[in-house]
């Protein structure tokens, strides 16, 4: 019998987060939630900020927790979350402000500003990052613009899971998934792009060494060490992006298959070896992300259960209370295919109210208005699986072959239903598993960086070994087939 091996994840989405504890023995991996907290934006003065010292809180006292519960003897600790977004440190090393959120209105209208200094098609050649409205590149331009003092005060720039490394270890860098997400990394070189850095009249100075995912970066500081009762523990570098997390945790048998990390995003794509950058991949707003054990993921960017999680948030404030349990129960009771929406559609971005939003939607285009709760579920998650269908066919265009099967994993796949509407729409296979996929891989590139695991493929293998998957079968080919017109004459995609 092997020793036990002790990791904290520190795993923050874009509406909570968690601590979970792995303990790995025997090539099988336990886990234990030690602490769960919300992470809501916070809007002044117009504007829309992440509370990141108050998640900094939330982290330590999932610390705090593991030794209260006896886990004085953890080896490591690492945090993933969201994409794009940043910090930025004077000469001190002190925080300039609370980061701003990716939904902030600031980035409007700066990609045809950016355009001046660089064409799209070069830009995405050097990248291979498809172009979204809230790219850090556009947020660093946009205080360029405005003249920002902070950028003029700012020495160092640390995404969100770079800037938590820092506060833990007083260590700065840059892990290299997440800085991919950036739109200022060369997807060839995996170094800073100096000629969009520059072109862009950006600070190069503020940017840090990029380290590869799995690097033991340093450990916890000594005030820390103290405050928390915790010494020796290793701070290290996964994949700092959670899609990436979770896209190690996929339990794949080989490498032929297809993804979607499905939470308040959903993320959709395929593994390769080498980017993909060319005019029809840049045509299909392909884009490529750094991965564990130097993977480029080949994905598209699709809203997920944001729209679910926003239309409850809106009955919960005007009184209607309910359960994800008890809305998914109301919409398997709603009349199918009676209405679709696209999913990444401008006006359901950021609505004060998101059914009204929808109900709009169906109006303009002239379908049924989906009026009861259960319909407007109905609504979104056959449109997600719809979605979804167009998307893997655009991935299989590009590949050049098909995707016999497709790995979801993330809390949406708590969404029975999606799940079971996914396999029906795209006429795959659908193995959904594991839930806490990101925490999974986070923890499990902690084993591989402490010299517990080879690789990629022992990582899944032990994802396997370690947690339930269920396999969802496509049924009712012909039903979904029918919707699939009626949606894609819908969608102008």
């Amino acid at each position: 019998m092997s020793d036990a091996i002790k990791m904290l994840a520190i795993d923050l989405g874009a509406s909570n987060g968690r601590a979970i504890l792995g303990i790995m023995k025997d090539g099988a991996l336990t886990l234990q939630e030690v602490h769960r907290f919300s992470n809501d934006p916070v809007m002044v003065n117009g504007n829309l900020y992440w509370d990141i010292l108050r998640l900094f809180h939330e982290i330590k006292q999932g610390i705090i927790n593991c030794v209260r519960q006896g886990h004085r003897d953890i080896s490591s600790i690492a945090v993933d979350t969201w994409g794009v977004d940043f910090g930025l440190l004077d000469d001190k090393g002190n925080l300039l402000g609370n980061p701003y959120h990716y939904r902030d209105k600031r980035t409007s209208g700066m990609m045809e500003k950016i355009q001046e200094f660089i064409s799209k098609e070069e830009l995405y050649n050097i990248t291979g990052i498809e172009f979204m409205w809230f790219n850090t590149i556009l947020q660093l331009y946009s205080m360029k613009r405005d003249n920002s003092s902070l950028l003029d005060k700012a020495r160092t720039l640390l995404l969100t899971p770079d800037l938590l490394n820092y506060f833990l270890s007083g260590k700065k860098a840059s892990e290299y998934s997440i800085a991919t997400t950036t739109q200022l990394l060369d997807a060839h070189t995996k170094r800073w792009s100096d000629k969009i850095i520059n072109q862009l009249g950006l600070p190069r100075e503020i940017f840090t060494d990029i380290i590869p995912s799995g690097t033991v970066i340093g450990e916890l500081t000594d005030e820390l060490a103290r405050e928390l009762g915790m010494s020796n523990l290793k701070v290290i570098a996964v994949a700092g992006h959670d899609t990436q997390s979770a896209i190690a945790a996929v339990p794949a048998s080989d490498d032929d298959f297809a993804y979607i990390s499905c939470g308040t995003w959903s993320l959709m794509g395929f593994e390769s070896d080498s980017p993909i950058i060319n005019e029809k991949s840049m045509n299909l707003s392909v884009t490529n992300e750094g991965g564990v054990g130097g993977k480029t993921t080949v994905l598209k960017n699709i809203m997920g259960l944001w729209l679910t999680q926003e239309c409850k948030r809106y009955w919960d404030k005007t009184g209607e209370g309910c359960t994800f349990a008890e809305l998914d129960i109301e919409s398997m009771h709603a009349e199918p295919f009676k209405s679709f929406i696209d999913p990444d559609h401008h006006s359901l971005i950021a609505p004060v109210n998101m059914p009204e939003s929808i109900r709009e939607y169906c109006r303009k285009t002239g379908q049924p208005v989906p009026e009861t709760r259960g319909e407007i579920v109905r609504c979104i998650t056959q449109s997600l699986a719809l979605k979804y269908r167009m998307t893997l066919e655009k991935l299989e265009d590009l590949l050049g072959r098909p995707l016999p099967v497709i790995h979801m994993v993330g809390g949406g796949i708590k969404d029975k239903l999606l799940c079971q509407f996914t396999a029906d729409a795209t006429g795959r296979s659908v193995v959904a598993g594991p839930i806490e996929a990101s925490s999974i891989g986070n923890i499990l590139v902690q084993a591989m960086a402490l010299g517990k695991i080879k690789d990629l493929k022992q990582i899944r293998n032990i994802v396997k070994a370690s947690f339930p998957i269920v396999t969802y079968s496509p049924e009712d080919k012909e039903l979904w087939d029918k919707a699939y017109d009626v949606f894609k004459n819908l969608i102008k995609d």
